[in-house]
């Protein structure tokens, strides 16, 4: 053999485990989203131009681009739509047949459904949440409530029995960004199939699928009225809030806002149901799955940014496998794709906001500042955008504030325990209550801590699956009522 030869023997590759997979990009088009340049109020089934003739814009966080320009209501244009829902629930809602509600309700679902592709797009370019996300979870859930509770529209006295259930009249519904569709459907199915009429605002920042949806009411035929959509900023919600011809408040948003609305309801005789904040606790027990727990971890908090209420935010490890968890968990990290939403490789996509973003490294200074370790992976993320890197903290204790403040984004902080009683105090002590996750073998301990936990959800070897079947809610200042299930027609109806 000659010298020649044998050097081109030699020099052949090898494989480099260790070197990071990169993968060729694979967005879904952005051109299947008719996003119209500007957006009028939805009231009465027409489209309607603010009062005070004043629009802001949307913009992609993923890179800061104008999507569109979307009415800003004030309390006249709240009025007005108040005013619309009340018409359309004496004159027409409330006295259709259940079984005709239901048509109209199956019907915006099965809408849902045919432009499930456009809304996804729509979702990931207006909230920055990866494609992946929208198009497998947010667009098939809210569909799917509106499903369920087309069923439930003619058999509520089955779901009561012995009791007369009436509906309440005009819901005003406060919808937050971190799921727009999927939240707008928590609340309007609902209170359609009840019998109840609803105007709605959603989150000024992202609007679009909430406007989305509105075409696709109009589409099905809903009776004008019945359904209004009002966009705007806090002032809308407040005038929305405070309209004394609304029988019935839902919202979901933060802790703070929730407290403001609860004192402005106080003593009006309104209804209310808030879903507020969360610090929600993930344990991992010795004989768990470790992998399958990693893989929840991540899902719980990485997969979303952060930005669910019921975001894992806080990992509990028991001493005995920490090392071990703490490893792979890094090791997984290492492996995420941080950028474009809708690139269909990406795991972490962008922060909803400039504010939002701000305010998540406030808190990874105010972490490195308490004395806890700070670890990123080494990927890359875009120039533009709005984007933050999955992060761990280690070393942390009870008293620091990332551990018990809503951080809202990507970041975990991570515990040890050694014990059940140990770990079932750390976790409920916290103002919020809102979920939870166990990972163990013994059944017998998953009903122990599903009892002590103060928690509304708590998932066991598995984290934030959801299904309309299943309530939703929360204890302590992760406020109260339920959405989805049975549970989720009470706030809707006087119960004779």
């Amino acid at each position: 053999m000659s010298k020649k030869h044998s050097k081109e023997q030699k020099a052949e590759p090898t494989l480099d485990f260790n070197s990071k997979l990169k993968y060729a990009a694979a967005p879904e088009s952005a051109s299947i989203a008719n996003i119209k340049k500007q957006y009028d109020l939805y009231i009465n089934g027409a489209w309607v131009k603010p009062a005070k003739g004043q629009y802001f814009e949307t913009h992609s966080p993923a890179n800061e681009q104008l999507l569109s320009k979307v009415a800003m209501a004030g309390a006249e244009d709240v009025d007005k739509a108040v005013k619309a829902a009340r018409t359309a629930y004496e004159k027409v809602w409330s006295k259709m047949p259940a079984k005709e509600r239901a048509k109209y309700i199956f019907r915006i679902a099965r809408i849902i459904q045919e432009r499930a592709r456009e809304l996804a797009v729509v979702e990931s370019l207006d909230g920055g949440k990866p494609i992946r996300e929208s198009r497998d979870i947010d667009i098939p859930l809210a569909a799917n409530h509106f499903f369920y509770y087309a069923g439930w529209a003619d058999k509520l006295e089955y779901a009561f029995p012995g009791r007369k259930p009436e509906p309440l009249g005009v819901a005003g519904q406060i919808i937050p960004w971190n799921f727009p569709l999927l939240m707008a459907a928590w609340k309007i199915a609902p209170a359609l199939a009840t019998g109840n009429t609803v105007v709605l605002k959603p989150a000024e920042t992202t609007p679009l699928t909430a406007l989305k949806l509105a075409e696709i009411i109009h589409d099905a035929g809903l009776p004008p009225g019945v359904v209004n959509i009002v966009t705007g900023a806090g002032a809308t919600g407040a005038a929305l809030v405070n309209h004394p011809d609304i029988d019935k408040v839902a919202f979901t948003g933060s802790t703070e806002v929730g407290k403001i609305i609860q004192k402005a309801l106080a003593g009006t005789g309104k209804k209310l149901t808030l879903e507020l904040g969360g610090k929600a606790a993930n344990i991992i027990f010795e004989d768990a799955a470790i992998d399958q727990a990693v893989e929840g971890v991540v899902n719980g908090i990485f997969f979303n940014q952060g930005h669910v209420c019921c975001a894992g935010s806080r990992l509990f490890v028991q001493e005995s496998v920490a090392n071990k968890v703490i490893r792979k968990l890094k090791d997984r990290m290492e492996s995420l794709v941080v950028g474009d939403p809708l690139d269909k490789n990406t795991d972490v996509g962008a922060i909803n906001s400039a504010e939002q973003l701000k305010k998540i490294q406030e808190y990874l200074k105010i972490g490195v500042n308490e004395g806890a370790e700070m670890f990123q992976p080494s990927c890359s993320i875009p120039s533009k955008g709005y984007f933050c890197k999955p992060t761990l903290f280690l070393h942390t204790s009870q008293s620091h504030r990332i551990v018990q403040e809503e951080i809202f984004g990507p970041v975990l902080a991570i515990q040890t325990f050694r014990t059940v009683e140990e770990v079932i105090e750390k976790a409920n002590n916290t103002p919020f209550g809102l979920s939870a996750g166990v990972w163990t073998d013994k059944g017998s301990r998953i009903f122990t801590l599903t009892t002590q936990m103060k928690a509304g959800v708590v998932w066991a070897n598995t984290y934030n699956k959801f299904d309309p079947v299943s309530p939703f809610g929360g204890y302590k200042e992760s406020g109260f009522g339920r959405e989805g299930g049975l549970h989720g027609l009470l706030p809707y109806l006087k119960l004779a």
